[in-house]
């Protein structure tokens, strides 16, 4: 068996998560988060679609994390989404985490929203 190792160009990779927190690009990060390729930032939740519509043209999916266990997004959340262009797809966090490490890493155009198990 090969081992490549996996390099990320600028965007960065989940490294870990727990409660209340994640480990992104080996910096921690409370609270829920936005990882796009231009950085991470802090979000405020399923109130904030603006922010991440400004940086649909980066993107082609988000997945969002909805924290321990699956849960609907709220539809005006997703539609404005969806109208903007971008692709959502929700899961765990934990799930989001890992699907969008394996596409980073794919070199596929993935942005990340999630909220803290």
């Amino acid at each position: 068996m090969r081992l490549n190792e996996v390099q990320y160009d600028d965007s960065k990779p989940v490294d870990g998560y727990g409660p209340g927190f994640f480990r992104i690009g080996g910096e921690v990060f409370q609270g829920p988060v936005v990882v796009l390729p231009s950085g991470v930032k802090a979000w405020k939740g399923f109130e904030d679609s603006a922010s991440l519509i400004a940086k649909a043209d980066q993107i082609d999916v988000l997945f969002v994390g909805t924290g321990g266990e699956i849960a609907h997004l709220p539809t005006a959340f997703r539609d404005e989404l969806e109208s903007a262009g971008l692709g959502v797809e929700p899961m765990s966090s934990p799930a989001a985490c890992r699907t969008y490490n394996v596409l980073l890493s794919e070199g596929r155009r993935v942005g990340l929203a999630l909220i803290p198990v």
